[in-house]
């Protein structure tokens, strides 16, 4: 009790409130953390998709590079020759003379070769000096072999990598001082290899130099062919990318980075040099192959050195795939051209849509640090056109084996998706805390409700102490007075009336705690039984008559004769101290009343009974018309309180009234207030 008198409603608060804080600061970075973890374990899962799909689409084109790197020497040739040395030899048409030119690679444009002296050739079309009778070609597909030859050549020259007819008979012409001139800047195969003939051997050494220079600076650290090309969609350093997952899990990154350098030794190991052996007709022209078919000529091995496939990038936005054949000492070119769009949309594009990454995240695909291409992710409408629009979080970021080492794939993603316990986490959460918010809010009215019982509880005491103790005075000074004979024998009958109603309103106080502290105890037990409502109104007149008439008020019963026979399961002394009391606390806040009247009333409906108490006093303030049922609740200040009560009264028929299935209401009257007992029939 002393605890509860030293807590006050703000120090509650103060007390709850650190409490809380205590309980929900541990928790939120429990939840937080286990969120984070989560979040991590759905960036690692997809940043493993990212991984696979990388691995997928470096897997696929390492294939097609297998493919180009078991091409042999002779396949760059129109024609190749096969058999050995004492043996017939068999003429046939290279594999790389199809149209279209076979190959792998999405967006293959056809295959080349550059000499040593800075020829250019394509398998498509013989080489200078052949028997275009011997070709076996219409005019149609003669046509477009050329046409695509000249696309070729077109791209090749446009990056400088082979020099132009006009161009080469400008240096043979330089070099030699003589030379014939031709009227269009490409000719045909055939007059081009006569034209080039007349060129002398200055005029060649300085071709080879000119011609096969671009190939080696293609690769170089310095060169930048594809700036200029991708300056519009800019640099990898200007991706706006948060790299927090990417810096929590550098372990992650070393060990795969580790992974990538094993792969790369190996890689480096497979793509060694190789050596071919390849037969020519021995002292046979090219254009007298086609009569040695099947004639037993002889024919003479020699061997050449094949250097790996290299890959660079051209400023006119395509691809080259090169690599270095060496025969007798002289260097070769041989390559395949490919166009960028068509490579990217063919292999990386199409690995990337469609997927579950696809569906959440961006990919970006650069050569060095230029962004060759932006393919966003799966969103209607949505485009990217510079690397500064491409936001979120860096999800995977890694370079193909070689050739096509310095190619990068960027995956970045946009919205991570949670995870598969992240669902229960937020339910779970949520609970949490709505258990935690919705228990200290019932901590808080129950400490606010025990601080005001407490209080009352001390109004009670006080409350009771005053009721005991002014009748128990005046029953002693007037028992007093008769014992002395002080009292005329005029004046007896008063002190005795007074002692008498005294000793009942000690008698109904006494009464009203025991019941009260019956049913705190949970032990009281009433015994309904069915009764007559005119029986217990008959009960009631005889109980309340004196106490009534003794206070100078009058009564008035106004009962329903319907309701007379009507039965009611009650507890009969109950039913009389719930009227008792409803009739004391009339008499009680109606004694300045101008009339000094009761109404007692019985009305009935289909289900219950309707007992009324009606008083001609002030009424119930309606800011208090539920409070008055409150367990030691008084109205008013307990220093300025002039009326009597302890504030158990009205509380204990309340209790009473539901122990018999009923209710109890108050309803203000003009003037006056009546109280209405409803108890089911």
């Amino acid at each position: 009790m002393r605890r509860a008198r030293g807590l006050s409603p703000a120090r509650l608060r103060l007390f709850l409130a650190l409490l809380l804080f205590a309980l929900v600061v541990p928790s939120a970075v429990l939840v937080w953390q286990t969120q984070q973890q989560l979040r991590w374990e759905a960036l690692h899962q997809y940043r493993t998709l990212a991984e696979e799909m990388a691995a997928r689409i470096d897997i696929e084109l390492q294939r097609a590079i297998a493919v180009e790197e078991a091409r042999s020497d002779g396949d760059y040739q129109f024609q190749t020759v096969s058999g050995g040395e004492g043996k017939a030899a068999t003429v046939q048409r290279s594999p790389l003379a199809q149209l279209p030119a076979p190959g792998s690679f999405p967006g293959l444009l056809g295959h080349f070769e550059v000499d040593g002296e800075g020829r250019f050739s394509t398998p498509l079309l013989p080489g200078a000096g052949a028997d275009q009778s011997a070709l076996d070609l219409g005019e149609s597909e003669l046509a477009q072999r050329l046409l695509v030859r000249q696309q070729l050549l077109d791209v090749l020259s446009r990056n400088q990598l082979v020099v132009p007819v006009r161009e080469r008979l400008a240096v043979a012409r330089t070099a030699d001082s003589r030379g014939s001139g031709l009227a269009s800047s490409y000719e045909s195969p055939v007059a081009e290899g006569k034209n080039e003939a007349s060129a002398s051997e200055g005029a060649q050494q300085a071709l080879e130099t000119q011609g096969q220079a671009a190939f080696d600076k293609l690769n170089a650290a310095s060169a930048t062919p594809t700036r200029q090309a991708t300056s519009q969609l800019g640099r990898v350093d200007e991706l706006r990318l948060d790299r927090g997952y990417v810096e929590a899990g550098k372990k992650d990154q070393d060990q795969a980075a580790d992974a990538e350098l094993v792969q790369a030794l190996s890689n480096s190991g497979e793509r060694s040099k190789r050596k071919e052996q390849r037969a020519i007709l021995e002292e046979l022209a090219v254009g007298e192959l086609e009569d040695a078919k099947g004639a037993g000529g002889r024919i003479r091995m020699f061997e050449s050195e094949v250097d790996p496939f290299e890959f660079g990038l051209l400023a006119s936005g395509h691809g080259v795939l090169f690599r270095k054949v060496w025969r007798n000492g002289q260097r070769t070119i041989q390559g395949v051209l490919i166009d960028q769009n068509a490579f990217i949309d063919g292999v990386i594009a199409r690995s990337f849509q469609g997927t579950a990454l696809w569906q959440m995240s961006d990919l970006v695909v650069a050569w060095q640090q230029d962004v060759l291409r932006l393919i966003p992710g799966e969103a209607p409408g949505r485009s990217l056109s510079s690397a500064s629009e491409v936001r979120g979080e860096l999800l995977y970021q890694t370079r193909l084996s070689a050739p096509l080492d310095r190619l990068q794939l960027i995956w970045s993603i946009r919205r991570l998706p949670p995870g598969p316990g992240a669902r229960i986490v937020y339910w779970a959460s949520a609970i949490l805390f709505a258990v935690l918010l919705g228990g200290f809010l019932a901590l808080y009215r129950l400490g606010l409700r025990q601080i005001l019982l407490a209080r009352q509880q001390q109004d009670f005491v006080s409350a009771v102490s005053h009721e005991l103790k002014t009748p128990l005075t005046s029953i002693r000074m007037y028992a007093e007075m008769l014992r002395e004979g002080w009292a005329g024998e005029d004046k007896k009958p008063g002190y005795y009336d007074f002692i008498f109603d005294e000793s009942e309103r000690l008698s109904r106080l006494i009464a009203n705690v025991l019941q009260l502290a019956r049913m705190e105890r949970s032990d009281f037990v009433l015994e309904l039984k069915p009764m007559a409502i005119g029986a217990l109104i008959d009960m009631l007149r005889s109980k309340i008559h004196a106490q009534i008439e003794r206070a100078g008020f009058t009564v008035e019963y106004r009962i329903d004769p319907a309701c007379a026979e009507q039965t009611l399961h009650v507890d009969s002394d109950a039913f009389i101290q719930v009227l008792i009391n409803l009739v004391d606390n009339a008499i009680k806040f109606s004694r300045e009343a101008i009339e000094h009247r009761l109404e007692i009333s019985v009305a009935c409906n289909s289900s219950s009974a309707i007992i009324g108490v009606r008083d001609y006093g002030p009424g119930v303030p309606k800011s208090q018309m539920k409070k008055i049922f409150q367990l030691f609740y008084r109205s008013g200040s307990e220093l300025t309180r002039e009326s009597l009560g302890t504030g158990i009264g009205l509380a204990l028929v309340r209790q009473l009234a539901r122990a018999m299935h009923g209710e109890v209401d108050v309803i203000n009257r003009d003037p006056g207030a009546e109280f209405q007992l409803r108890l089911p029939l």
